[in-house]
């Protein structure tokens, strides 16, 4: 697979490195054209001076020998056509001068650069004002003119003529041209050799990374990415990561599909019978309520309250479950006191244990035991271990609840029944859905869902629910909570 991201840093370099060697070709045209310029005003920075010692500029009246100085100027210029060479009074403004015909478009120099060159006597580069340009600056040479020790002029040569300046302006613009491809040439071999192979080197890592991508999102959701990935470890962490939780969310939603598909077949199923029940004597009492006894009618109207409340209680069940299956059922944890909750729900079955000449017995500590958890939800194990203890267990027997606070700081809810019990294979399967603890009993009602919920309330609550059995002795189940 291509590697994007090595092809646009590739792209991203080539393109800094032309922006680089266009940038360095103008600052070497520009260095050697300064280097020339100041090279040549060191080297004839002593050339006005010459001119005031070998030239008699004024007269004994200080009137200016304009004839005499422009031959000696134009003298100049043939032995060195590069020159210019004006005579300024003490204004800046223009005496005289020798230069092409209508080229002058300053007729007053700026003194300061011309007065600095003095001081320094040569020593600095400096520029000064042309007299042929409104803008322009020049390399030139200076040096005043005294009468009587009083400076009354200065000539101001200019070293660097217009016609000079344009001739190395072209000639420049082709060694920068020169200069410049060139340089732009060896940094794009040495950017192809050397920086595409740092990029590929520094980037290869990412190699496994586009292909584990490319394979999840073509829906190979198992693919992960080795942790050596160098540079790139982050990046490959966080998508192995991303990859889990994205695989454990589409594993969540199939799971909730097939308990969505169970628990319609399952509702069609069990559901079927109280309502073919309900049914059934509906019709028998509206068809036959006439020829029907006061005891008949009753017990139809018996048998449809029981199957009424059966259909409804596996609906309720049901819902329960799949609330907590799927993590729809909000928790809300507080401290609260299981021992009086505990005592709540035995007082609820007093009618029931009388039915069966049963009893209870409950021991707790004398101390008020506080629990943090889902009040509602911790009733609802208890409730529904209550149930089945009642359920499974003989008439004239007893049922033991205990609470203890162990050591670890876990209050410990038991309890006990003196039923049948569970063989030994049968125990992992109780907490299966839709499992009866003992289908061979006729009298078994149970729909299969109450240990699935008091176990899936339990896990919400960090905690586990354990049993122990023995046959023709009785069952035991046992869970722990976090004390308040």
């Amino acid at each position: 697979m291509k590697n994007p991201l090595f092809i646009k840093l590739s792209l991203g370099l080539l393109v800094l490195l032309l922006l680089l060697g266009g940038l360095l070709a103008y600052i070497g045209s520009n260095t050697a054209a300064n280097y020339y310029d100041e090279a040549n005003q060191h080297l004839h920075k002593d050339l006005a001076q010459f001119t005031v010692d070998h030239v008699t500029t004024f007269n004994d009246k200080i009137e200016v020998d304009t004839t005499a100085i422009q031959q000696i100027m134009n003298s100049m210029m043939i032995i060195n056509p590069n020159v210019e060479v004006y005579l300024l009074d003490i204004t800046g403004k223009l005496i005289t001068y020798v230069a092409p015909y209508k080229k002058i478009v300053r007729d007053r120099l700026d003194l300061d650069p011309v007065e600095r060159f003095i001081r320094s006597e040569g020593k600095e580069y400096i520029l000064g004002d042309d007299p042929r340009s409104e803008t322009g600056k020049k390399v030139f040479s200076a040096a005043p003119v005294f009468h009587n020790d009083v400076t009354v002029a200065y000539y101001y040569i200019i070293l660097a003529s217009e016609e000079r300046a344009n001739a190395l302006s072209l000639v420049g613009e082709n060694m920068a041209l020169g200069f410049g491809l060139k340089l732009v040439g060896l940094c794009l071999f040495l950017s192809f050799l050397f920086g595409g192979l740092f990029i590929w080197y520094t980037t290869r890592k990412l190699n496994p990374i586009y292909d584990a991508m490319s394979k999840f999102s073509r829906g190979n959701f198992e693919t992960r990415i080795q942790s050596e990935s160098g540079d790139f470890g982050t990046l490959a962490t966080t998508y192995n990561h991303m990859a889990n939780e994205i695989e454990a969310s589409i594993d969540k939603i199939k799971s909730i599909d097939d308990f969505r598909r169970e628990l319609i077949a399952n509702v069609s199923h069990d559901i079927r019978t109280p309502l073919t029940v309900i049914n059934g004597y509906a019709e028998t009492l509206l068809l036959k309520s006439e020829n029907l006894s006061k005891e008949q009618r009753e017990e139809y109207f018996g048998y449809i309250d029981e199957s009424t409340k059966r259909a409804t209680g596996l609906l309720n069940q049901m819902i329960d479950l799949s609330k907590l299956e799927n993590s729809q059922l909000e928790v809300i944890k507080e401290p609260f006191p299981i021992d009086e909750l505990v005592g709540d729900l035995v007082g609820r079955y007093k009618v029931i244990l009388e039915k069966k000449n049963m009893e209870i017995d409950y021991e707790r500590p004398e101390k008020s035991i506080i629990a943090f958890g889902d009040i509602s939800l911790i009733e609802r194990v208890i409730q529904n271990l209550l149930d089945n203890a009642i359920k499974y267990s003989p008439k004239e027997s007893s049922i033991l609840i205990k609470l203890d606070n162990h050591p670890s700081g876990q209050i410990i809810f038991t309890i006990s029944d003196e039923g049948r019990g569970i063989e030994e294979t049968q125990i992992a399967k109780i907490f299966d859905r839709y499992q009866h603890v003992d289908p061979d009993r006729a009298e078994n009602k149970s729909m299969g869902l109450g240990l699935a919920i008091a176990r899936k309330a339990l896990e919400l609550h960090n905690s586990s629910l354990e049993v122990s059995s023995q046959l023709n002795v009785g069952t035991t189940f046992r869970f722990g909570l976090l004390g308040g």
